[in-house]
């Protein structure tokens, strides 16, 4: 199974019914409209793509083709792989597609950004997306993101990340001069900003779980915010 190129698109002949599911093949899962599924790729050394089901049609032979909506991965885009993009970031990208539904080889799950980082625990089938992106041009939406520590990039949730109880902000192990083993163990911390205030509290609870989980640092409220690379 290959992806057609973007803004190509595909011939759909007539004559077919709309299924409200398909079960993949070899397996008891079902697949609904809505729901996203993994897709078997033409290069067997790749890993499988990632597509949101649109619809799901069948002739009068019973082949089964599914409309899909593809997801990229960071590689896959014109800008390539950043340092802020986590192992399972995904972009809903504006390229459609159908293909047989015989290239289904699972389903997943796409998290939003905040409900990712949220996870106890993060599974083979979870992935997350907080970017859309037209394939055609490489542009990204939103334009603008929030961003942390003294590097100002965005927040990875694959990477550690301590909160300084003065300024609220969030850094890098790394970037304060601390191992992540050092990080791990610290009930506090402030950093060298806000260090030599004597109003800084001390908080009882430790830190938030992440970034993304800070009600206090939105988008909308920071001034942290830089645009994105330009392709």
């Amino acid at each position: 199974m290959a992806k057609t190129r973007p803004g190509v698109p595909s011939k759909i002949k007539t004559g077919r019914k709309e299924l409200d599911s398909y079960t993949i093949k070899g397996t008891n899962k079902v697949v609904r409209a809505g729901e996203c599924v993994l897709m078997r790729p033409s290069d067997a050394g790749k890993p499988p793509y990632v597509a949101r089901v649109e619809k799901i049609e069948a002739d009068a032979r019973n082949n089964v083709k599914v409309h899909c909506r593809w997801y990229y991965r960071p590689e896959e885009s014109l800008g390539g792989r950043r340092q802020f993009h986590g192992a399972k970031e995904l972009f809903l990208s504006d390229h459609f597609d159908v293909q047989s539904g015989h290239t289904i080889e699972g389903k997943c799950i796409v998290h939003t950004f905040k409900n990712y980082t949220r996870l106890e625990n993060v599974g083979a089938e979870d992935y997350y997306c907080r970017f859309e992106y037209k394939a055609a041009t490489g542009a990204f939406t939103p334009d603008r993101v929030a961003v942390y520590c003294k590097c100002e990039m965005p927040y990875n949730p694959d990477d550690l990340m301590v909160q300084c109880e003065g300024c609220k902000d969030w850094y890098h192990p790394g970037c304060v001069g601390m191992t992540i083993e050092e990080a791990k163990k610290l009930d506090h911390f402030v950093c060298a900003e806000c260090s030599s205030d004597d109003d800084v509290k001390k908080s009882q609870n430790g830190f938030t779980a992440s970034p993304a989980d800070d009600v206090k640092i939105t988008l909308a409220s920071t001034a942290l915010c830089a645009p994105l690379p330009c392709h």
